[in-house]
């Protein structure tokens, strides 16, 4: 894979030669409806590749509220390999009334894990490397997890703190439903952000984040520049035609319709994942992905709440976003990656606006829009070598 990187006065091209492995195996096609019988059948049913799925999972598994129920199996999962890995971080505090969560289309009390925690919120992060290392922040996009920096934190581990976490209403964070302690607006984020890294770090950091959510970390770091040490942005949107949702994110913000296919994880995780670039997903790695729509409504909920919000504000927040980073007094070391095999944000205007605003541009061909996904090894070595390169300046 050719990485071409641009100093700001584009002068020199250097070119890093890498290799990039590409998953070539694809989600699986199966997908079974959750039936509610009395007691559970233990019905075993085969996919194409052998793995085992349970038709109906137990009660325990989740909030009885997902259209798209089940278990990927009675052994232990990818996913339940992950969650050993990582820990829960409290931090922001609880808005609200205290209220007790009501699904918003039959007015029924949500299950446990739609409602917000008691007074501060639990965030699912994975941390990597000595505690006394400088860190490094790696923050998922929309939607994602924190689980697709898996390969990058190995390699940024050897010589950084490097935390990767998952924003409330993905993953394995909190998912309050909407109007009960969080309302999933952009601001929002970037407070409970400020929140989350004040408790995991006292020091100066370095901040990595891709897609849309770049707009909520780019005003972060405007309110606080004392916080960051360099900015690495992943495929932001960085022009006026960047600032609306493709169509396969923002159907999620439709009534009714929204619910339904928020419920479903092949629509809400699979093809969210697959359609914006190259990434091929292995069925171990979709696992990960979709655990948490299969276990409960409250992440499809959340989804809804979260596009709703980005379509209403991404315009807004995007422009504010480029008046920072173009400003003369911006003085937070920058860089852009930018995956050119993008489905969803065009190339097109993001090297004049790199290099009008004098920030560091990073092109990788062979990358789409999930950067960290289709080269996380060599994302992970590009990361290290950009904060490094920093430091010696």
């Amino acid at each position: 894979m050719a990485v071409h990187i641009h100093n700001p006065n584009f002068l020199h091209t250097h070119q890093l030669r890498s290799s990039l492995t590409s998953a070539s195996a694809s989600p699986a096609s199966n997908h079974f409806t959750r039936f509610s019988p009395a007691k559970h059948p233990g019905f075993i049913c085969k996919s194409n590749n052998k793995d085992d799925y349970l038709i109906d999972a137990p009660v325990s598994a989740g909030d009885g509220f997902s259209f798209s129920g089940g278990k990927y199996s009675d052994q232990p999962s990818p996913s339940d390999e992950w969650l050993k890995q990582g820990k829960w971080v409290k931090a922001h505090r609880v808005g609200g009334s205290g209220a007790e969560a009501k699904d918003p289309i039959f007015g029924l009390t949500m299950g446990s894990s739609s409602q917000a925690s008691k007074d501060v919120f639990r965030w699912f992060c994975v941390e990597s490397g000595k505690v006394d290392s400088p860190p490094v922040i790696l923050i998922h996009g929309f939607p994602s997890q924190a689980y697709s920096y898996r390969k990058a934190l190995p390699v940024l581990s050897k010589n950084y703190r490097a935390i990767a976490f998952d924003w409330l209403g993905f993953g394995f964070s909190d998912k309050p439903q909407a109007g009960y302690g969080f309302n999933y607006t952009l601001d929002e984020y970037v407070s409970s952000l400020e929140s989350f890294i004040d408790e995991v770090a006292t020091t100066q950091v370095s901040l990595v984040v891709q897609g849309y959510f770049s707009t909520a970390a780019v005003k972060y770091a405007r309110n606080r520049p004392e916080k960051i040490k360099n900015l690495i942005l992943l495929n932001p949107p960085l022009t006026p035609e960047h600032a609306k949702l493709p169509s396969t994110l923002s159907v999620f913000s439709s009534f009714l319709l929204g619910e339904i296919f928020s419920q479903d994880p092949l629509r809400a995780s699979d093809k969210p994942l697959t359609s914006c670039g190259p990434y091929k997903m292995k069925e171990d790695d979709a696992m990960v992905y979709r655990r948490p729509y299969l276990t409960s409504g409250s992440s499809g909920f959340a989804l809804n709440a979260i596009s709703r919000a980005m379509k209403k504000e991404l315009k807004d927040y995007t422009e504010e976003m480029r008046t920072s980073l173009m400003d003369k007094d911006w003085k937070i070391p920058t860089t852009v990656c930018w995956g050119q095999r993008d489905k969803w944000l065009s190339y097109q205007g993001v090297e004049e606006f790199c290099k009008s605003s004098g920030h560091n541009l990073v092109e990788l061909p062979m990358a789409g829009h999930h950067v960290q996904e289709d080269c996380g090894e060599e994302i992970g070595g590009l990361i290290s070598r950009i904060i490094s390169k920093s430091a010696l300046m």
